[in-house]
């Protein structure tokens, strides 16, 4: 037969069976291990009162529960997918950021990605894109949310999502087009094309529909487009 103890509370009385302890003190242990192991082989009486265990299990719950709030406040805090930029990507917010941006880059290779943060084309694409842009930091990269400026993309003839343009100084747009993971290989031929060095010719030229500033009529350039 186990052994019982027995607790004298001021006002009640408590009986617990060595076995309903031990178990107890076991989970207890196994809630916030390097603890101290609470043993009762020696069957000793132990004085616990019924508000001592209350405040115990309130603790052991309490800890659990900061656990959980501070698991869901670091989730929340994780940057979405289309945030997790490389050091040469710019987040384009507006069409004056966007001419600004493409002039301050000077004879720069520029490479703009139109995306929209609920393609899951462009999600897949991404992570790919990042790589490629850590190992090309002379190259900028500017990212445009499709949503937050369809008028611009609707001026540059922005139709199929994620889509590339290519830009660079002298010689304004290089080069457009739908692009997907499996068809990654053309971001990389494209690379291999303008990312040369050459020497800067004059004042930046337009973007299709929409002119750099100080520039009187933009270069006559036929947009390329392939579906993804």
């Amino acid at each position: 037969m186990a052994d019982v103890f027995r607790v004298t509370p001021p006002h009640h009385s408590l009986r617990f069976s060595s076995s309903v302890i031990t178990s107890f003190a076991s989970s207890l242990n196994s809630l916030q291990p390097g603890l101290i192991p609470i043993s009762y082989s020696d069957k000793r009486a132990y004085p616990l009162s019924s508000s001592s265990v209350t405040r115990l299990a309130f603790r052991r719950r309490g800890s659990l529960s900061s656990f959980k709030v501070q698991a869901a406040v670091a989730e929340t805090e994780q940057p979405k997918w289309w945030e997790r930029n490389a050091p040469n990507m710019v987040d384009i917010h507006s069409t004056q950021e966007f001419l600004s941006t493409l002039g301050e880059a000077g004879d720069r290779l520029v490479i703009v990605e139109f995306y929209g943060t609920w393609c899951a084309s462009c999600r897949a694409l991404f992570p790919k894109l990042c790589r490629t842009a850590e190992d090309h930091p002379e190259i900028l990269f500017l990212k445009v949310n499709f949503d937050e400026n369809k008028p611009m993309c609707k001026s540059l003839n922005v139709k199929v999502l994620p889509y590339f343009h290519f830009y660079r100084g002298a010689d304004g747009q290089l080069e457009s087009f739908s692009c997907s993971l499996a068809k990654f290989q053309k971001i990389k031929d494209a690379i291999a094309t303008h990312n040369t060095a050459r020497c800067s010719i004059g004042p930046p030229k337009g973007v299709g529909d929409i002119l750099l500033p100080a520039v009187v009529a933009p270069k006559d350039k036929s947009t390329e487009s392939s579906s993804a």
